[in-house]
């Protein structure tokens, strides 16, 4: 990726990340009080986390060095798992699996170069052969569906960049968000015409944007 349409990213990103992590940590909270009975699967743990959602991002960007258009990617693809696995909830016990998994798969998919699995899972605080297992399932669960549009990446950068604006007015801080990831993601993207995901049809349909 070119690194000069990167170096803009830098302030940017982890106002991302706090968005991402508002929003996961929402979905997961939400999902963990519903009643209906839930599929478990290889990304559930036994006991819920201590770290929390938005440290254990921002530990994967901290380490994983991959490009920033990864996690915007990433988020699409959980999304795409909700949308395509409506039975296997994120909660609690799952989320922080299945972002070290998103990331993972991203970063392979969108980087000319990243770390292996075994890095990836000392990141994210599993064993090397639990992060080849996450890998597998959860590119099954997505149906193997890793081409990005251009418009699908562009509708979840501003999803997530109104999102960010709303954290900081709560916060009452002032932040102006940038656009300029977007033209770094453009450099790598493989396109794919018969894309269908836009953020109309999923939030309306209480995927990861829930309200």
């Amino acid at each position: 990726m070119n690194q000069d349409l990167q170096e803009p990213m830098a302030e940017t990103m982890p106002n991302i990340i706090t968005a991402m992590s508002y929003l996961l940590q929402r979905v997961s909270e939400t999902n963990d009080h519903l009643s209906q009975k839930q599929r478990i699967s290889g990304f559930h743990g036994i006991t819920k986390p201590s770290i929390s959602i938005r440290s254990y991002l921002e530990r994967i960007f901290k380490y994983a060095n991959c490009s920033h258009s990864c996690y915007i990617v990433a988020y699409i693809y959980l999304d795409r798992f909700i949308k395509k696995q409506p039975f296997l909830l994120i909660n609690s016990f799952s989320i922080h699996r299945f972002i070290i998994t998103s990331v993972l798969v991203s970063a392979k998919f969108m980087d000319d170069l990243c770390y292996n699995n075994g890095y990836y899972a000392q990141v994210g605080g599993i064993s090397k052969e639990e992060m080849n297992m996450l890998e597998l399932d959860f590119l099954f669960g997505i149906g193997f569906q890793l081409n990005v549009t251009i418009s699908t990446f562009n509708n979840y950068c501003s999803f997530l960049q109104r999102e960010m604006v709303m954290l900081t007015k709560m916060n009452s801080l002032f932040v102006e968000p940038s656009l300029s990831f977007r033209s770094s993601f453009e450099t790598k993207l493989v396109m794919n015409t018969l894309e269908e995901d836009s953020l109309i049809t999923h939030h309306s349909k209480k995927q990861l944007a829930a309200a």
